[in-house]
């Protein structure tokens, strides 16, 4: 072997081990130049995020995520552009409701995203105009969802299909589905545009209290225990592959935030109002915000069995081609963190 060869290899072979350094860093949660990790956390501001709101304005995620790791916070209108964000690879982890996580999943051959806990359960109806008694009254009329393939557009044309109504994704049908931001549909359930929406609260409560409108349909009844996925923590496969600690202090922080609404829900409430304000520019009215917390249960559980059931209905009324979710679930850290504090293990069974 020629001294050139020697040379190669040797150098060669301190690239490598300069990489399995870099890779052992990475896994470690540190960035391979010594700094921060950026940890990109998306949310909504609605009610039904309080978990991220609560611990995001109280500190709760910083101080799980601990020094080494930069927080870095972006909110959303609606799920399908959170998951954007998420293919992209703009965002590292979101709070994100059971429909656009099921997109993601699937239209990303299942390796885009893996759930690693729940957030919240409820907080979800249909409210219309006090002339509608039943669901044969929305013959012919309009009615709103946040955004199209969202997790209340599919939930709004499963329940019409069981009601013998035919929906299309362009308007048409018995009963016309429209697409608009939730502020909006305020404006047009007010202005009598629209004769009902369906919605998260706390746009619900606003339906009822300042658009005069009435719940036809309290999603809790249509699940089995009044029990389904409303919201649920998830990160890009990538960045818990290359950050598990990270990952594993961010479902602690999820943990923490949600014992915090529970030993402190009035407290909460507030916290939370304060943090919508913030994010919207508007407050919520007392009247609003009170009956809208009281619809909703804050729980680190997926509640696995709703996002099957919620996937077959997407399947069904074409949004996406396949119902198997097989991996789409990893709770091993966040049943770590549970085991830890001497709290029951949650199975995706």
């Amino acid at each position: 072997m020629t001294n050139r060869m020697r040379r190669a290899l040797s150098r060669t072979a301190l690239l490598l081990s300069l990489g399995l350094v870099v890779a052992a860093c990475s896994s470690n949660g540190s960035s391979s130049s010594g700094g921060k990790v950026e940890l990109r956390l998306g949310y909504f501001p609605n009610l039904t995020h309080a978990s991220a709101i609560v611990g995001v304005d109280q500190g709760i995620f910083a101080r799980d995520l601990g020094p080494t790791v930069s927080l870095k916070t972006l909110t959303f209108n609606a799920g399908p552009a959170e998951v954007t964000a998420l293919l992209s690879g703009s965002l590292d982890a979101a709070y994100l409701g059971p429909n656009p996580a099921i997109n993601a999943y699937v239209k990303s051959n299942g390796e885009a995203i893996r759930i690693v806990s729940g957030a919240t359960s409820g907080g979800a109806y249909l409210v219309v105009k006090p002339s509608i008694s039943s669901a044969a009254d929305l013959k012919g009329k309009s009615v709103a969802a946040p955004q199209l393939g969202n997790t209340q557009d599919i939930a709004l044309r499963n329940w019409l299909k069981s009601q013998g109504f035919k929906t299309d994704t362009s308007g048409g049908g018995d009963v016309k589905i429209l697409d608009q931001d939730n502020a909006q549909t305020l404006q047009t359930f007010q202005q009598g545009q629209i004769a009902g929406a369906w919605v998260p609260e706390p746009w619900a409560s606003r339906l009822v209290v300042e658009g005069g409108g009435k719940v036809l349909v309290d999603e809790r009844t249509l699940w089995p225990g009044g029990k389904y996925v409303t919201t649920q923590l998830v990160v890009r496969t990538t960045f818990l592959q290359q950050h598990p600690d990270v990952v594993k202090n961010l479902v602690k922080g999820q943990v923490d935030a949600n014992d915090f609404i529970a030993q402190n829900s009035t407290q909460a409430k507030q916290i939370v109002g304060a943090g919508l304000q913030r994010l919207t520019g508007k407050a919520l009215k007392p009247a609003v915000l009170d009956d809208a917390w009281e619809h909703l249960t804050f729980t680190d559980d997926p509640i696995a069995s709703s996002l099957r059931s919620s996937a077959q209905s997407a399947v069904a009324l074409g949004f996406i081609n396949s119902s198997d979710l097989a991996n789409i679930y990893d709770l091993s850290l966040l049943n770590q963190i549970l085991q830890g504090q001497g709290k029951q293990a949650i199975s995706t069974a």
